[in-house]
C-alpha cells in the first residue's frame, strides 16, 4: 500500500486558514485519489497532529509521509515538527517530505493569482511586482525569498522585490514605494503565503498604495501539484526514520 500523506499545517486562530488548508488536501485528494490523505495542526486547530500519527497507528498503519505545509525550510521545518514525529508511536515509521518551496510551479500560482485580481500579461512589462512572505528569522529561509525575487524577475516583470510581514525587512509598503521610486508604470503585491491569517493581514494592510493585490496561494492547482511531487519524492527515498514494532 502507498503511504499515508499526512499534511502538516502550521494552525491559526483565523478560521479562514483550516478552512483553506482543507480546501487544498481536497484538491489534492481529487488528483490523487489512490492516496489517503490526513491533515494534522501544530497548533490552535484539530486535529492535532501527534492524534492523526496515533489514530493512524491505531488503525494499523505503518507507514506516512509527513509532508510540512511550508513555502521555505525555517524554524517549523528544521525543528518544530521534526520534534513531533520524533514522538510518534513506534511502530510508525514516517518519511518527511521536503517544503513546498521553491518551484516553478509557485511562480506560476502567483501569476495566477496576479492574473485573477486584475493583471493582464501585457502588463507585465510595466509592473512591479512585490513578493510578499510572511518572514523568519532564519537566514536560509529569507536568502530563499530573495533568490525567488530574482528569478521571477527574469520572466519579464518590470521589477520584482522581496518583502517580509515580520522578522526581516523590508516590509511591504517600503517595498511598494521602491518599486514606484524605480519607474514602474503599475505595482502589485503578491502574497507568497499559502492561508488567510494575521500576517497575510499585515501585508495586505501594507499593499494599500500598490495597484493591486493578489490572493493567497490556497488551493490552487499548482500548489496542488507541487504538494503531491513532495509526496512522491519522499516516498520514493529511504526512511526518515524507521522503528520496529515490540
Amino acid at each position: 500500500m502507498k503511504p499515508v500523506l499526512l499534511v502538516i499545517a502550521h494552525g491559526s486562530r483565523d478560521p479562514r486558514h483550516a478552512a483553506t488548508v482543507h480546501a487544498l488536501v481536497r484538491r489534492v485528494r481529487s488528483l490523487r485519489p489512490d492516496v489517503r490523505v490526513e491533515t494534522g495542526f501544530l497548533d490552535f486547530n484539530i486535529p492535532s497532529v501527534q492524534g492523526v500519527l496515533e489514530s493512524l497507528a491505531a488503525e494499523g498503519v505503518r507507514d506516512v509521509v509527513a509532508l510540512p505545509l511550508l513555502l521555505t525550510r525555517a524554524f517549523h521545518a528544521k525543528a518544530d515538527i521534526p520534534a513531533v514525529l520524533r514522538d510518534a508511536p513506534p511502530q510508525l515509521r514516517i518519511r518527511q517530505a521536503e517544503v513546498l518551496g521553491p518551484s516553478p510551479l509557485l511562480l506560476s500560482a502567483l501569476e495566477r493569482r496576479l492574473y485573477e485580481a486584475g493583471l493582464t500579461p501585457s502588463d507585465k512589462s510595466s509592473t512591479g511586482v512585490v513578493l510578499a512572505s510572511a518572514g523568519s528569522t532564519d537566514p536560509e529561509a529569507i536568502a530563499v525569498i530573495a533568490d525567488i525575487a530574482r528569478e521571477w524577475r527574469h520572466t519579464g516583470w518590470c521589477a520584482v522585490r522581496p518583502a517580509f510581514a515580520s522578522a526581516a525587512l523590508p516590509r511591504t509598503e517600503d517595498a511598494v514605494r521602491e518599486l514606484r521610486a524605480v519607474g514602474c508604470a503599475k505595482v502589485a503585491v503578491a502574497p507568497y503565503v499559502l492561508a488567510p491569517g494575521f500576517l497575510p493581514d499585515r501585508i495586505a494592510r501594507g499593499a494599500a498604495d500598490a495597484d493591486v493585490l493578489a490572493g493567497v496561494l490556497g488551493p490552487a492547482p499548482e500548489v496542488a501539484r507541487v504538494l503531491l511531487r513532495r509526496y512522491d519524492a519522499a516516498a520514493a527515498r529511504g526512511l526518515l526514520r524507521l522503528t520496529v514494532s515490540a
